[in-house]
């Protein structure tokens, strides 16, 4: 996996970006997630947690 920068939007002359991560489609069905699931992120010890917030 790799984190990609996106341009979101440019005003003026400030840029504003998001960041994007792909997660590989077998890890998505394996954690049993589906589009438009609502996930909240954590961050734990210099770690990047992503939880469904469904569950």
């Amino acid at each position: 996996m790799k984190l990609q920068k996106q341009l979101s939007r440019k005003v003026g002359d400030a840029e504003y970006a998001k960041w994007v991560v792909v997660i590989p489609p077998e890890k998505i069905k394996e954690i049993g997630w589906t589009e438009g699931a609502e996930i909240e992120v954590v961050v734990k010890d210099g770690k990047i947690v992503l939880k469904s917030k469904n569950s």
